[in-house]
């Protein structure tokens, strides 16, 4: 069994060549780029790195139907007791379902035709997430002049916060599917005949970033356009939701809003652990970037479910990140063995949940 990092902070590598001109500030965000590990990230990888649409679409699809079945079962079933298994099973199965909207923002528009519109139309749509909510957002968690800064829409400096951020940090997400609700069944179509309010919800409560001083900037050409008909899709299933619980019965809506409740929270407590979150607002390198990120690889077996379509190499998902989902354990596989266990490529790795969220925990604790 290889060894992987526990519970200490990944410590930074040995220093390359440097301007001595420009001192590098302190921390991760100073470490200099590990030129051999970036070369080797690449250069072993092409083989590899193409998106295959027989694993797309199948896993893809078989987890939305599960999802959607399983809540089903959570609906109709009077046993409460099955019905909350059911429920669970539901969350876990549209969490991986949902997941793949991380896809959607690095796989080039021509690599899987028709998958986009696929994955909206059953997953996005249903669930009040269309992929305009990621696309355009997370990319700019990947600029190298932005990761870990204040222009980053998803980075917190969570390790250096206080404790009780963290439970607040994770159980908000208990509220999202509300959130949602209201947006696309009565903000969106009011923001239609209202500007300033189109424009508000726009900027503040149409992407899914965790840094509130973030403001989104409006579409423009093609992805305009797409933003139409995906909030037109979103309103219009949403409007009808509310109606038929009107007329009919809340019951179904609001075991519907748990579940998804649920499948936030599996995404709020994957992202304390994505990152170490120990920048305080510096650019840092692209090196220094992987060592604020978490790789949880094998024998974590486990990790597939809270980190699902291939988000437990997270770390590694920021050297490569146009790296499809399912050639990041052989790229993980192909590194490690070529850099060996000294390499800074190890200091990403780490065996486990608890473990993260142990150390996160202790930095808040000693946080000034």
């Amino acid at each position: 069994m290889i060894a992987t990092n526990t519970l200490e902070p990944a410590a930074a590598p040995a220093p390359v060549a440097t301007t001595p001109s420009a001192p590098l500030p302190r921390g991760l965000a100073g470490t200099p780029d590990d030129k051999d590990m970036l070369r080797a990230a690449v250069d072993l990888t092409r083989d590899i790195a193409t998106a295959r649409p027989e694993i797309y679409w199948p896993d893809m699809l078989v987890s939305a139907a599960l999802g959607y079945a399983a809540m089903a079962g959570a609906i109709m079933l009077e046993n409460p007791v099955l019905a909350a298994l059911s429920g669970v099973v539901s969350a876990v199965a549209l969490y991986r379902a949902l997941l793949f909207i991380h896809e959607l923002t690095h796989i080039h528009k021509t690599a899987l035709p028709g998958f986009r519109f696929g994955w909206n139309l059953l997953v996005g749509i249903p669930m009040l997430i269309p992929s305009l909510m990621y696309e355009g957002v997370h990319t700019l968690h990947h600029a190298r002049t932005r990761y870990g800064t204040a222009e980053d829409p998803e980075y917190l400096p969570l390790a250096l916060m206080k404790p009780w951020s963290l439970p607040v940090f994770a159980l908000s997400a208990l509220l999202l599917p509300i959130g949602l609700l209201i947006r696309s069944a009565a903000l969106v179509p009011l923001g239609a005949v209202i500007p300033p309010l189109r424009k508000l919800v726009w900027e503040r409560a149409s992407s899914l970033s965790i840094n509130p001083d973030f403001r989104r900037r409006p579409p423009e050409g093609d992805f305009a356009k797409m933003v139409f008909w995906q909030e037109l899709g979103a309103s219009a299933w949403a409007l009808f939701v509310v109606g038929w619980s009107a007329t009919h019965s809340w019951r179904p809506l609001l075991i519907g809003l748990a579940v998804i409740s649920l499948t936030a929270l599996l995404n709020q407590i994957r992202t304390l652990v994505a990152h170490l979150w120990e920048n305080e607002g510096e650019a840092m390198t692209v090196t220094g970037q992987y060592l604020d990120s978490v790789n949880v690889p094998p024998p974590a077996l486990l990790a597939p479910l809270w980190a699902p379509v291939g988000l437990r190499y997270h770390a590694l998902h920021h050297l490569l990140p146009s790296m499809p989902y399912h050639s990041l354990d052989e790229a993980h596989r192909r590194l490690r063995a070529h850099l060996g266990l000294a390499s800074t490529y190890e200091k990403a790795n780490y065996v486990g949940l608890m473990p993260l969220l142990h150390r996160l925990v202790r930095s808040t604790m000693s946080a000034r």
